[in-house]
């Protein structure tokens, strides 16, 4: 006979605890503990292969697994090609940025290749998911839809329709009824991805899921329901601006940190085929604190403007604010700039943007954001078509950068005559100026002299 137990488990983290914590001792977190009952009962292994017994991987066939195109080209290159056979994908993000809408366009092309897709909603009834197809001009016969709640039902209808797709929208709507937490708590949503990951590996059904994101922009639920996941992508943005962005950070079957642009139009989500142009903007416009970076997101090259403002503070400690960059990469540029240059920004207030709401992490943007610093603190702008790469040390040195022949690649596409790049062996680049750097001391020099 099964026995029960109470509980208590942080929503935010997973993180269970026999009595209440009014701050999660794992992730910080204030009254995020809620009481459930778990039911003890004897679990049974899920097999994903057909061998029972361990065997030389030189033994194990390999089976090629088809890619699905989505019908969207900027899609397809964030999932590595296309969707693969079996695969689980997680997509999340803020409310009303373009889940649904996104995949619903997704179900559709995918409808129109004569493949059986069912879209689960527990949000939503069919009703309302008939206007939002109406208003995206969707009509196909092969796209089913479903408006349920309880994965056993979900299931049911999965084992006797055998689509090929199956799109379940959102997944802390789900529940299963052998629980008795609520539907959207830790243990549900972690049984009920795990339910569906069985579902989309047994019957090799391509599986999406939409998870909702907490304050911080992380998705709600433990961490594990990123981890039971072939494939998460995040959407970017905000209501402010028309363009999405959807992030590519985990993926079994192609690169991570991939990037696909949209437009939001009244027809539903647009492809942008040339992001440069959307980060970069008054490429001949001459203003101090603006700098041209060229990025990589994941295989592809990105160019972004960088803006800076720089201005005496009012208050005893100047204040430093980015977005879009990271912070301590900001304070530490800021310090780097004091101690090598000799700038004295211990009184000014310092901001950092970079246009289009885009995040970029990677640290060959310290060269470009100091060169933007500096530019606004000394009210001097630089040249119209230059373009900055370079990853400055806590000595001064810049550092070379990956990938640097692809950024100068793109940065030649959009016209730019001139870069400031890290001093690396054969660096040279058809119709482009090209001005190696060794350290802080002469890239301003080069930039400002």
């Amino acid at each position: 006979m099964s026995k029960q137990r109470t509980k208590y488990v942080c929503q935010q983290c997973g993180h269970e605890s026999p009595g209440y914590y009014g701050r999660c001792p794992d992730c910080g977190g204030w009254n995020s503990y809620t009481e459930e009952v778990v039911t003890t009962k004897k679990q049974s292994g899920i097999a994903l292969s057909q061998s029972k017994q361990p065997i030389p991987i030189t033994a194990v066939e390999i089976i090629g697994h088809e890619r699905r195109t989505t019908g969207i080209s900027e899609l397809d290159n964030v999932l590595g090609g296309g969707i693969v056979e079996g695969s689980l994908i997680l997509v999340g993000g803020d409310p009303g940025i373009g889940k649904s809408t996104l995949l619903l366009q997704v179900a559709a092309n995918l409808a129109r290749q004569s493949l059986k897709v069912l879209y689960v909603s527990g949000e939503e009834s069919t009703n309302q998911i008939r206007l939002r197809a109406d208003r995206l001009n969707i009509t196909t016969e092969h796209l089913f839809l479903l408006s349920e709640t309880v994965f056993e039902q979900i299931h049911h209808t999965v084992v006797a329709e055998s689509p090929d797709i199956l799109i379940v929208d959102s997944i802390q709507t789900m529940s299963q009824a052998e629980l008795s937490s609520a539907p959207g708590s830790v243990s549900q949503v972690r049984e009920v991805t795990s339910g569906l990951m069985r579902l989309a590996k047994s019957r090799s059904m391509a599986t999406f899921i939409v998870g909702h994101v907490t304050k911080t922009g992380n998705i709600a639920g433990p961490k594990v329901l990123e981890h039971i996941v072939d494939t998460v992508l995040y959407f970017e943005g905000d209501g402010s601006t028309l363009h999405r962005i959807v992030r590519s950070v985990k993926n079994r079957f192609g690169s991570t940190n991939e990037i696909a642009l949209f437009s939001m139009t009244s027809m539903g989500l647009k492809e942008i085929t040339n992001p440069s142009e959307l980060f970069v903007s008054h490429i001949e416009r001459s203003e101090p604190g603006t700098a041209i970076f060229a990025s990589i997101e994941g295989t592809r090259p990105l160019l972004v403007e960088l803006q800076s403002l720089v201005s005496r503070t009012n208050f005893g400690n100047p204040r430093r604010m980015s977005l879009g960059v990271d912070y301590n990469k900001l304070v530490m540029s800021i310090a780097i700039l004091e101690k090598k240059r000799g700038l004295e920004l211990f009184d000014q207030d310092v901001y950092v943007n970079a246009v289009g709401g885009i995040q970029l992490t990677e640290p060959a943007l310290t060269l470009p954001m100091m060169m933007s610093i500096v530019s606004s603190f000394l009210n001097k702008p630089i040249a119209p078509g230059t373009v900055i790469i370079g990853e400055v040390g806590l000595l001064g040195e810049i550092r070379p950068v990956p990938q640097l022949e692809k950024r100068l690649q793109e940065a030649v596409k959009l016209g730019y005559k001139r870069a400031i790049v890290p001093k690396q062996a054969d660096t040279k680049m058809k119709g482009l100026e090209i001005q190696p750097v060794e350290n802080l001391e002469q890239a301003i020099e080069i930039t400002f002299g």
